[in-house]
């Protein structure tokens, strides 16, 4: 897509589960279209398709993507029109509040249940409940991986001068803040720029940096801090009044791994596996927590212990991997037989309202400059 999108994912395979965060991401639109049917019935393919169109059109759009398939759309937002589009299957429900009108989108009407003859109902039933499996399977591995990463923490935590931890997080925010603050405060967009997914580790961090003037690379170990440090700086950025888009960990949500600043064009993140990057250009710098606030030799003075533990890591990792490889393949059965048996011509008359819509309010929108 050309560089007028801005990628991100709203939903992640965590050790807590699936976790959502689109009421954040798709808060405060004007209207919000849901997209519901099953998988297969072509939802993901309109919504690139539009994507693409409104693209050409000059606009901005943000892609949400799928962790299950990184080349698929879980929903997209036109930027200025405040306008959404998301696929159900991933929607819990945005109450009418937290946005202007939703409207709900039948693509399970291209559906010719008359195509799906009763022995491969049966068969769908059963391969939906070894997705199920599969997914609690991996979501399992990937808790147990975070109880092993905390003991991998507890080595580091114990060697940690939090003192001077304290005054980085207060050294930056008058840094960052002074001069910026805002009459009110604001409330951080929540989002993932990464997730887990059955090829491993995925992340837009370069793209969603590339056009900011200054990075700063957090470096460490686990439980060097970097996380709380984020939390410290995300609070005092929307007690403040700055803009601040939250973006969690795709491994475990309750932990934060980058937030950007888009009027400070300035963007701090952890910059450690699995999505580590080194500085590159004018703008870019390192603040390595380990160096500024651990006890010196902590790495030595536990190499065998840290060694054994990471291995343990690494390979609880690659289970869940595995299993949400297993849920690939198995919703992959599924949507086989869906797509089957759509009416891709009535699909195809949905993407054309959908872009009618589209189109309409992009030259209302136009005409009012």
């Amino acid at each position: 897509m050309a560089e007028t999108a801005s990628h991100y994912f709203v939903r992640g395979h965590t050790a807590h589960g699936a976790h959502f965060l689109h009421r954040s991401a798709f808060g405060g639109l004007n209207k919000i279209f849901v997209l519901t049917g099953p998988q297969g019935a072509g939802k993901s393919t309109v919504l690139r398709s539009l994507a693409d169109r409104l693209l050409d059109q000059g606009q901005h759009v943000q892609c949400f993507h799928s962790p299950l398939r990184s080349e698929e759309l879980d929903g997209i937002i036109l930027t200025e029109l405040k306008v959404g589009l998301i696929d159900g299957r991933v929607y819990e429900g945005i109450a009418e509040k937290e946005a202007g009108e939703i409207a709900f989108i039948d693509f399970g009407k291209a559906l010719d249940n008359r195509l799906v003859s009763p022995e491969q109902s049966g068969e769908i039933e059963e391969l939906k409940g070894k997705l199920d499996r599969a997914y609690s399977q991996a979501y399992g591995a990937f808790l147990t991986a975070l109880r092993i990463h905390d003991e991998w923490e507890k080595y580091y935590i114990e060697s940690m001068d939090f003192g001077k931890a304290d005054r980085i997080a207060q050294d930056l925010i008058q840094q960052l803040y002074a001069g910026h603050e805002g009459d009110t405060p604001t409330a951080g967009r929540h989002l993932f720029f990464g997730a887990a997914t059955p090829k491993g580790a995925f992340d837009f961090i370069q793209s969603l940096t590339a056009g900011l003037v200054r990075r700063i690379f957090i470096k460490g170990r686990p439980g060097s801090g970097k996380s709380t440090l984020l939390k410290k700086l995300a609070a005092a950025a929307e007690q403040k009044g700055i803009v601040v888009q939250v973006f969690h960990c795709g491994f475990d949500p309750n932990s934060l791994d980058m937030l950007i600043f888009p009027t400070l064009g300035t963007a701090i993140f952890d910059s450690t596996a699995p999505h580590e990057y080194f500085p590159d250009r004018d703008g870019d710098e390192v603040l390595d927590m380990y160096a500024l606030t651990m006890s010196a030799g902590t790495d030595e003075a536990y190499a065998a212990e840290l060694a054994a533990i990471k291995q343990r890591y690494t390979a609880k990792m690659k289970e869940a991997t595995a299993f949400l490889a297993e849920a690939e393949a198995i919703d992959s059965q599924i949507k086989a037989y869906y797509v089957a048996a759509t009416n891709f011509s009535i699909v195809e008359e949905l993407r054309l309202q959908l872009q009618s819509e589209l189109d309409e309010r992009i030259g209302s929108a136009q005409l009012s400059k």
